[in-house]
């Protein structure tokens, strides 16, 4: 039994100060995906903040069968989806990316391939972002991220290929 799993059946069995290490376990990692989904950071840390709230609130429903990170990733992506209604059209960090990802002080070769990264993903649809992102930024197995999207396994497969094989054609003219 891992460490998660122990915390898990802890906290749903009463003991709620266990709570505390198992958000430090996962806050990071919520923080920067909301952060590719938000407008700007302070709307992304409401994001992660709310949930987490969410968390406590749903964590006696959790079933555990080792997806407990997939969980969480789904309720943060709703939490997303539901703030970014919320506020005023303003675009996600991720689409401000070409214009925002070159700082003056980086070197030039590393702000080109920032750059050419940037364009890269930015020209993929939204759908195939979302694996992108939760594939090589978040380092979520194909199986969690089908429970993340909602997507069939061989369709989380077919659209993560055709996204990276789009990518590098941009990449790699």
């Amino acid at each position: 039994m891992t460490r998660e799993d122990e915390l898990i059946r802890w906290i749903q069995n009463g003991r709620r100060e266990c709570l505390d290490e198992l958000i430090e376990m996962y806050y990071p990692a919520i923080l920067r995906y909301c952060l590719w989904h938000m407008p700007d950071t302070e709307s992304a840390q409401d994001a992660a903040q709310e949930t987490f709230l969410k968390l406590v609130r749903f964590i006696n429903r959790y079933e555990h069968r080792g997806q407990f990170k997939a969980f969480l990733y789904r309720i943060a992506a709703n939490t997303c989806i539901d703030l970014q209604r919320s506020l005023p059209d303003t675009e996600p960090l991720a689409e401000q990316l070409p214009h925002v990802i070159c700082r003056p002080d980086s070197g030039y070769q590393e702000a080109e391939n920032r750059q050419l990264l940037a364009a890269a993903y930015t020209g993929l649809k939204e759908n195939q972002r979302e694996l992108i992102l939760l594939r090589y930024g978040q380092e979520l197995t194909l199986r969690e991220i089908s429970s993340v999207t909602g997507l069939p396994l061989r369709t989380v497969q077919t659209n993560l290929r055709r996204a990276v094989k789009k990518m590098r054609a941009v990449l790699d003219p």
